[in-house]
């Protein structure tokens, strides 16, 4: 396990050196919104993949019109 210490230097790191954030822009990042943007970094310099492959089809079904889901909205 490492310390928080060197946990968040690691995380600055990721966000200053790999994601070109400014150390402000860093630390006023929500926590969840910057793991989002680095999990996405990771996959298009495919250093991970992604837990699932969807296609649109796979979110919307056959047969649901874009006016149908304008309705929800």
């Amino acid at each position: 396990r490492v310390s928080d210490e060197e946990l968040f230097t690691r995380l600055l790191y990721y966000g200053v050196g790999q994601l070109h954030f400014s150390q402000d822009e860093f630390w006023l990042t929500p926590f969840g919104l910057f793991m989002d943007l680095w999990e996405c970094h990771k996959q298009y310099n495919v250093i991970s993949k992604p837990k699932q492959n969807l296609t649109i089809d796979d979110v919307i079904p056959y047969g649901i019109s874009f006016a149908d889901i304008m309705v929800y909205l």
